[in-house]
């Protein structure tokens, strides 16, 4: 009899099943993980209400070969439960879900986010909104001792607020303007405080987000409902400042990052927007601004660091919204993220029990 295990699958357009599926089967370079944790994101709740956009219903995906209804979830952590090397069985890992290849040329100058062959757990392949998943070993880094899952579950989207953070190429005494205080956005703060010492101003609707940025070290906070190009430039004493970052992806924010940073200043995309942007590419170039962007994160540089992070146990507890189980998770998760009710995350506890011997 061959061996199940209860997951959540995505078959299209606001359909997630929760269903018994086969438990997955490792192969030489990858390990079997009990899932313990599993977040959901925006892209998550993108993909469900609107997409397919990255998962390979339709079309078979070139690097991970899936094609057809998939299981989500890339923002996962576990126990090993078939170790081999420097993870035994019984280690607990935070995974970082995307896959190189370790040959190409994007690999060879360390930039792994985006290898020829990359792809991604819970996007493009099978990922951890299931009892369990199969994950190259790579790609799992141990949680350190006294790190709970709820908080270890936050490594990976921390992992790519660290890689934003590095890409915006900040210098310490700098000025910083970070637009949107959501998760991703808390996360770059996270990331910008680690780094560097420079003097941060975050913009975002008046209420907790902003509250919770002060918490994590903002040097002063903005409201949305100002006019925060007028007030950044005050700032700055009429320069503009040296590097915005947008990680809100609303409409018409990026055109304001471009509008308050300083000539020959840097201006960073992590935020995705519902719409194009409009840019005013002739002031941009008489201005000289470097447009920068940030996709995913380099697990070998970003995800222990992200760990260590958390271990300072200030930043979980801030964001961590709830914890749900699977058969919940579309009513309480997929929805509210998805319309836009939640600050914060929340973590699915798919409730593993112990895998059935192969075979049996």
């Amino acid at each position: 009899m061959t061996a199940t295990m209860k997951a959540a699958v995505y078959h299209g357009t606001r359909d997630i099943r929760i269903e018994q599926v086969a438990l997955p089967e490792p192969r030489a370079d990858e390990v079997l993980v009990a899932v313990r944790r599993s977040g959901i994101c925006g892209t998550d709740a993108t993909e469900w209400a609107a997409g397919p956009v990255m998962a390979p219903l339709h079309r078979r995906h070139p690097a991970s070969g899936h094609l057809g209804p998939m299981i989500p979830g890339h923002e996962f952590v576990g126990e090993v439960v078939d170790g081999r090397g420097e993870l035994p069985t019984g280690t607990s890992v935070a995974a970082g879900a995307g896959v190189w290849c370790g040959r190409c040329d994007r690999c060879a100058l360390g930039r792994t986010n985006i290898c020829r062959d990359y792809y991604t757990l819970g996007l493009n392949a099978p990922g951890g909104l299931a009892e369990y998943v199969v994950a190259p070993a790579r790609t799992l880094r141990p949680i350190p001792a006294g790190l709970s899952f709820d908080a270890a579950a936050m490594a990976q989207p921390l992992a790519v607020g660290l890689h934003a953070a590095r890409r915006a190429g900040v210098r310490d005494g700098e000025s910083v303007v970070l637009i949107g205080a959501g998760a991703i956005g808390t996360f770059v703060l996270a990331g910008l405080s680690r780094l560097n010492h420079a003097d941060v101003t975050v913009i975002d609707l008046p209420g907790a987000k902003l509250e919770r940025a002060a918490k994590l070290g903002a040097n002063r906070t903005l409201s949305a409902r100002e006019d925060v190009v007028e007030r950044v430039l005050e700032n700055t004493r009429g320069r503009g400042a040296d590097v915005v970052i947008e990680a809100s992806g609303a409409s018409g924010q990026f055109e304001t990052a471009l509008r308050m940073v300083t000539t020959g200043g840097r201006v960073l995309a992590v935020g995705l927007p519902k719409e194009k942007p409009t840019v005013d590419l002739f002031a941009l170039t008489l201005r000289e601004i470097t447009v920068g962007s940030n996709v995913a994160h380099v697990c070998d540089e970003d995800l222990g660091p992200a760990l260590e992070i958390l271990s300072e146990g200030t930043l979980g507890p801030l964001l961590l919204h709830s914890v749900i189980t699977l058969d919940d998770l579309v009513a309480q998760g997929l929805e509210p993220v998805a319309s836009g009710q939640v600050d914060g995350k929340i973590l699915v506890a798919p409730g593993c029990r112990t895998a059935e011997p192969r075979g049996s």
